[in-house]
Formats: structure tokens, C-alpha cells, sequence
């Protein structure tokens, strides 16, 4: 893609957020949106705050844990747009704490919304998009936990290592197609992540982190994204502090090799 303007963009996790924020920078170049959300009153709000600045925007509600909902957000953004060529599975939720706290409805919470439902999307949109001919992007919102583990958020670092995996291997698999693919892997970002994944819940919703002290400014989070999608980079890190982290992972896994073959191990 060289351009959003006139293409179409389905945003899942659309009402807040780094959702929130790409549909704001992606309209601001050009691109028809339609917003998919499961606070029907937050999507409402998104959708008439776009729309009073002079986009053209478009909200369905959706659970993306539920299959069919995801199907039935496809069919309505192919009606509403006509086209479809971005597709950015952003919706996500967290739970913090020790694996050995883990419920199986945790983990149930976590992976359905997490890992499932970019699969979701996934099912729903690529055939449609490969049969469109159009080209396109599909994009995903992981987080550094994707990379390298975070103490304190297993489940959730199961989950996106989940969907960093979907995004490499789909990036490949569609390259003939001629769609590109795009991950985003950020530390922490000024969302309201938290909070929803509490209300979710029935929870009270904690506070939204404020940028500063490693906190990224979601739009700034958001032009970058957008910037990634046009170049068709596969991975998005907005984070510089991830860098010695991630090397360290890799470093730790390539120094295995060696510590094996010191061993005595020559398969």
C-alpha cells in the first residue's frame, strides 16, 4: 500500500486505546473506517467524535472471542465499504500476575480475546481479502511481552507470543498474494488497557497509565503504526528500551548452541 486514502480499514478494539487513536490517524490520511467494539456505548462515542471532524465512519459492535461475530463484522464492512484493505486486529486484555494465580478462567479470558481473536479475523477477512485482488494489509496488535517474557503477565505473554507468531508466518504466506503484514510490539503505551480488560470482567477498572517514565504517547504510538503499514514492515516497535531485551533473548538462545556442542552433543 502507498496510501490510505479511500481505502478501507476494519479496526477491532476500535473504540479506545492505540485502536482509537489509528483510527483517528489513518481517517486523517484518508481511510474509510469502519470500528468494531464490544462497549457499545464507548464504539458510539468513537464513531460520532470521528465523524463530527469529517470522516467517514462506521461502528459494529463485536465480541471478537465469538466466531461468528467476527464473520458477521466482515460481512458488514464489506456492505459499509464496499472494499476492505486493512484489517487490524487490535482488540486485547490483560491480567496481571503469577502463573501459579492463574484460573482456567483466566487463562480462558486472556487467550479467547488475545490470541483468538486475531485468529478470528483472520478466518473471517484473508479469503475475502485474497479474493478481492486489491492488495491490502493485516494488522496486529501483540506487545513486547510477544518477544520476551514478562514476569507477572504469563498469560498474557502466551497469548501475543501467540499472535507475533501468526504475523510472521502469515507474513509469509501472503507476500504472493500482495498483502503485506504488520505486528505491533509495544512496551507500555498511555491506554486504557487495564481498565477495560477490568470492566470486562465486571471489575472495578484501575486507572489509565499517563505518559512519561517509558510511557509512550498513543498517537505517537498510532503514526507510527500507520507509517509501518505503508512501508509493509512486519514488525512495529515503538519502544528503543525493548532493543537490549529482545538481543538478550536471542543472545541466550544462540549461546545454547554452544553450550550443547561444549557438552558433547553433535546432532
Amino acid at each position: 500500500m502507498d496510501s490510505f486514502a479511500g481505502r478501507g480499514v476494519v479496526i477491532t478494539g476500535g473504540a479506545s486505546g492505540i485502536g482509537y487513536a489509528c483510527a483517528r490517524e489513518f481517517a486523517n490520511r484518508g481511510a474509510r473506517l469502519v470500528l468494531a467494539d464490544r462497549e457499545a456505548t464507548t464504539l458510539e462515542q468513537a464513531v460520532t467524535a470521528l465523524t463530527a471532524d469529517g470522516h467517514e465512519v462506521y461502528g459494529v459492535p463485536c465480541d471478537v472471542r465469538d466466531v461468528e461475530a467476527v464473520n458477521h463484522l466482515a460481512d458488514e464492512a464489506f456492505g459499509l465499504l464496499g472494499s476492505v484493505h486493512v484489517v487490524f486486529s487490535n482488540a486485547g486484555v490483560a491480567i496481571d500476575g503469577p502463573l501459579a494465580a492463574m484460573t482456567h478462567d483466566d487463562w480462558h479470558f486472556v487467550l479467547d480475546v488475545d490470541l483468538w481473536g486475531p485468529i478470528h479475523g483472520v478466518e473471517a477477512f484473508l479469503p475475502r481479502l485474497i479474493e478481492q485482488r486489491e492488495g491490502g494489509h493485516l494488522l496486529f496488535t501483540a506487545s513486547f511481552a510477544g518477544l520476551v517474557p514478562n514476569v507477572g503477565l504469563g498469560a498474557y505473554c502466551v497469548a501475543k507470543y501467540g499472535v507475533v507468531a501468526l504475523a510472521e508466518v502469515l507474513s509469509r504466506e501472503v507476500r504472493d498474494s500482495g498483502l503485506g503484514v504488520s505486528v505491533l510490539c509495544p512496551m507500555m503505551v498511555g491506554t486504557n488497557l487495564f481498565s477495560t480488560s477490568a470492566r470486562a470482567r465486571g471489575y472495578d477498572a484501575p486507572d489509565q497509565l499517563i505518559e512519561g517514565d517509558g510511557v509512550l504517547d498513543v498517537a505517537e504510538v498510532a503514526r507510527l503504526t500507520a507509517e509501518a503499514v505503508l512501508a509493509d514492515r512486519l514488525y512495529v516497535l515503538p519502544h528503543e528500551a525493548a532493543r537490549q531485551s529482545v538481543r538478550r533473548r536471542f543472545e541466550r538462545i544462540d549461546s545454547t548452541f554452544d553450550t550443547q556442542a561444549a557438552e558433547g552433543w553433535r546432532h
